[in-house]
């Protein structure tokens, strides 16, 4: 990455050019930067000094050189677009002056081909985690309440008022309540092809590290969701103090149409009193010391701008590594964000295997998107081409550097749980909207989430905690107390990309032993839950 500086303002110009070979570099200045401002020419520049024919935003892209028609634009030293017409050194380079490049067939794609870095083991650090009974560790320990159909919403969210007001005061150890809502249950194709993804995701959601082994439903008795199916006898083991694990007995469930009930105080006293039983055993648990090799991180961007690519989500690729390296796991995601960097992904396999899960994938969401009438450009958003992104193929080349540099070891299907003994880095595959991406990685076990945005979004779990990284010092700037970390400083020249990278991994521990707390969790900034359903609903 280099830059660009001229002494003439207050704040001097400033542009950020990603690769040798670019053509373009974007736009760092908050505010942008008018038409006139003379450029200095940056260390590789392929031009000595540059005025601006235009005004360009923050973000948004410069010509370095005369660009003509139907040439590729470069930026990270790939094409992101080729010239609609010619462009003049200087001007700005947007998505209307772009043809979006076709995506890369699936076919003859590298495999396993490329050796990840040689990285010394990472050793010595640790957090305080609470101990599961199936060998995972939770960051939280919260009493979940699932919930088989969105029909039982209602009355669970008045339940859990009352346990938080009566009963969470006399268990001091237990961090709260999450009423697992959703809008799946009934009214769909529950033995359809792909039915068994929103089932396989809640039934994971509710097995979460942060949940202790407590399982406890909710359901009206008619949905087409039965518990028995949601959760099968043997498909997880009960907390028990009195010993290790115990296989699952009877189901713990609160039915509304039991003829028991009568009334709905009826109904929502059955639910406290379950409730009661569980934050019992709940708040008898205590952290204790365990290595970060016990974290399990889902990362993840949303408003997404050009800065994305630089500054955050290059930082959480070096924490990826770190945590890597520590024995962690760490899970990327978002399908339509790594669909153009699909060569990239492959090479990084661990195994031919693993790359030919990757190609499945993504070949499953390629379908998925031709049966809908769209394809890989309904991703980007106005936000995102307001931040500078001009298509897809930019943002997914900004979006595949959260991974970092080793290999991808395991590949999820959409509603997969992570196995104890999958270390190391795994793709989940998910689409790529915030909330379903979110929640789809809570099936897959995190028990801690990184988010990174360049627009901002106040975006939250109750689940997990959720840690905020903005891409732009202006935004961390104007949502203090919303975001946790301000890699904006490695556009500013204040910090590099490894200090960023170090401070987002000792803060991780530092969440993760509930020694801080997020901005979302101080907020209570809690996104719902979102199933996704590729089945036909009826």
């Amino acid at each position: 990455m280099t830059t660009s500086t001229s002494p003439a303002m207050t704040r001097p110009p400033l542009t950020i050019r990603m690769h040798d070979s670019d053509n373009v570099a974007i736009v760092a200045n908050d505010g942008g930067l008018a038409a006139g401002t003379v450029l200095a020419a940056a260390a590789g520049s392929p031009t000595p000094e540059l005025v601006l024919l235009d005004r360009v935003p923050q973000g948004h892209k410069v010509a370095l050189v005369a660009i003509a028609a139907g040439a590729p634009v470069l930026r990270y030293g790939i094409p992101i677009g080729h010239a609609l017409q010619d462009i003049a050194a200087g001007r700005w380079v947007h998505e209307r002056l772009l043809q979006m490049p076709a995506a890369r067939g699936l076919e003859n794609l590298p495999l396993a081909t490329q050796a990840a870095p040689p990285q010394a083991p990472l050793t010595g650090f640790t957090f305080e985690g609470y101990r599961n009974a199936d060998g995972s560790v939770g960051t939280r320990n919260l009493l979940a309440i699932t919930q088989t159909v969105q029909c039982v919403a209602g009355v669970t969210a008045f339940a859990v008022q009352r346990i938080q007001s009566e009963l969470l005061p006399r268990y001091p150890n237990v961090d709260g309540v999450v009423s697992l809502d959703h809008s799946y249950g009934c009214g769909v194709a529950i033995d359809a092809p792909g039915a068994v993804v929103p089932i396989r995701t809640l039934r994971h959601i509710s097995l979460n590290p942060n949940f202790g082994g407590e399982v406890m439903v909710v359901s009206l008795g008619c949905e087409k969701l039965q518990p028995e199916r949601l959760l099968p006898p043997g498909s997880f083991a009960i907390a028990d103090e009195r010993q290790p694990a115990a296989p699952l007995g009877a189901l713990d469930v609160t039915c509304l149409q039991d003829d028991a009930h009568v009334g709905f105080m009826s109904m929502v006293d059955s639910i406290v009193r379950q409730a009661d039983v569980h934050l019992q055993r709940l708040n008898a648990r205590r952290r204790e010391t365990v290595p970060a090799s016990e974290l399990v991180v889902g990362v993840q961007c949303g408003g997404s701008d050009a800065f994305s690519g630089v500054t955050a989500n290059p930082a959480v690729g070096y924490c990826t590594d770190l945590l890597v390296r520590a024995g962690a796991r760490v899970m990327f995601s978002e399908n339509t964000e790594v669909r153009d960097g699909i060569a990239q992904l492959t090479a990084r396999a661990a195994t031919p295997e693993v790359a030919q899960a990757l190609i499945r994938e993504l070949a499953w969401t390629d379908a998925y998107l031709q049966r809908g009438s769209v394809d890989r450009s309904a991703n980007t958003t106005p936000g995102n081409k307001a931040g500078g992104l001009s298509n897809i193929v930019e943002k997914a080349m900004g979006s595949i550097v959260k991974s970092g540099s080793a290999a991808i070891n395991h590949v999820l299907a959409p509603g997969e749980k992570l196995r104890t003994d999958q270390r190391g880095l795994s793709y989940a595959a998910t689409p790529a909207s915030d909330f379903i991406c979110g929640t789809l990685q809570l099936a897959a076990g995190m028990n801690l989430h990184v988010f990174t945005t360049g627009r901002g979004t106040p975006y939250g779990l109750a689940a997990v905690p959720v840690i905020k990284v903005a891409t732009r010092s202006d935004l961390a700037r104007r949502w203090h107390d919303l975001m946790d970390v301000n890699a904006g400083t490695i556009a500013d020249g204040t910090a590099r990309i490894e200090d960023v990278g170090w401070e987002l991994f000792h803060l991780m521990l530092d969440v993760a032993s509930g020694r801080r707390q997020t901005w979302a969790e101080r907020w209570k900034l809690h996104n719902a839950l979102v199933l996704f359903n590729p089945a036909p609903v009826t």
